[in-house]
């Protein structure tokens, strides 16, 4: 089990993991619908809709091909980043905003090193990404520092599955039938044996908000979804935490 004190993070290295996303871009918006039987579409739509709710100006980190900033963006938030460190993710995410004339900025950057000034944003995203964060703690205080006091962290993550009863049937879907069926659509094996090898290092669902409230974040909140197989995570960037950032700058 995961120790919260050692500072996990992702099982490979960024360069690894990076290239690894660079492939499977083709078809990675069908395996996501495919392995979650369509349920990741009202998932993120659940996120997109609680980050648009805290104001105009929202980051969505690790945005993948750019369906929750899109849906961010549809909720009504104003001003809608995407950022991925994935060159490919962003230019399949761009793509996308273009054919929908949707009003979205994606780029290509580093979620440990985020390229925003402190207090930026009243809400920040991530779906599916922290897994593949070098240092969780640290992904979640740089996201914490870019958010304005009272802005709110969001965090869709799969979580390592605990429930006994359907454990084992749950395990061979996701280690057995999932490898080989991405293997089969996007012929990449290597990346959906990597996925279920990631969730099950990942925290569970109360070391991550021990991690979270670490990062300096309060009022932590989790919903379960898909019977216990993900979450959403979230915690308030606290007024001192705002102002304890500025003092240190």
């Amino acid at each position: 089990m995961t120790n919260p004190t050692t500072d996990p993070g992702a099982i490979e290295d960024w360069q690894t993991v990076r290239t690894m996303f660079d492939r499977i871009v083709p078809r990675y918006d069908l395996m996501n619908h495919l392995m979650t039987f369509g349920m990741d579409i009202r998932w993120r739509k659940m996120i997109a809709t609680r980050a648009a709710a805290m104001g105009d100006c929202v980051l969505d980190v690790a945005c993948g091909t750019g369906d929750v900033a899109l849906a961010i963006r549809a909720a009504g938030a104003r001003q809608v980043a995407g950022l991925d460190f994935s060159p490919v993710m962003i230019e399949a995410a761009s793509a996308k905003a273009r054919e929908r004339r949707a009003d979205v900025a994606f780029l290509v950057g580093d979620a440990m090193t985020l390229p925003f000034p402190d207090n930026t944003f009243d809400a920040c995203t991530v779906s599916f990404g922290l897994r593949n964060m070098p240092d969780y703690t640290a992904a979640i205080e740089e996201m914490a520092r870019v958010l304005r006091p009272g802005g709110k962290f969001i965090c869709l993550e799969m979580t390592p599955y605990r429930t006994p009863v359907l454990s084992s049937i749950f395990t061979f879907y996701f280690e057995q039938i999932m490898p080989l069926a991405g293997g089969v659509l996007t012929g990449d094996t290597t990346a959906y044996r990597y996925l279920p090898k990631s969730v099950a290092a990942f925290p569970t669902s109360t070391q991550l908000v021990m991690l979270m409230r670490r990062a300096g974040l309060t009022n932590t909140h989790v919903t379960m979804l898909g019977g216990g197989t993900v979450a959403i995570h979230t915690g308030v960037k606290s007024q001192e935490l705002g102002v304890r950032r500025s003092h240190l700058r």
